[in-house]
């Protein structure tokens, strides 16, 4: 049983998905696929950022402002950011539709 997805099997596993799935929905599922491993590299690089003012080593000047707020003014920034997101998400949403509704 554990060899079930080996070689030979998870090509043609991967084939047919791919046939399943079809041609033109490829570019959209490369894109997503892209545009996550984007946020995955960012949100491990800001990971890093606080083990290496832990360290003692010098800290990006974003992170030492950070710091220095208050926890009000961190709370705003958060929101800030939070509804800028929120905005981007809309408008990529909003292009998708387009773009969805001018292939039909």
């Amino acid at each position: 049983m554990a060899n079930l997805f080996t070689g030979w099997h998870l090509i043609a596993l991967l084939f047919v998905i791919l046939l399943l799935f079809g041609a033109p929905k490829l570019p959209a599922l490369a894109k997503s696929l892209g545009q996550s491993m984007k946020i995955l590299r960012k949100e491990v690089s800001t990971d890093k950022k606080p083990d290496a003012a832990d360290e003692g080593t010098d800290a990006p000047a974003d992170t030492a402002v950070s710091s220095a707020l208050s926890p009000e003014e961190e709370l705003a920034r958060a929101k800030a950011e939070a509804a800028a997101a929120k905005a981007e998400a809309e408008a990529l949403r909003a292009a998708a539709q387009k773009r969805t509704g001018e292939g039909q």
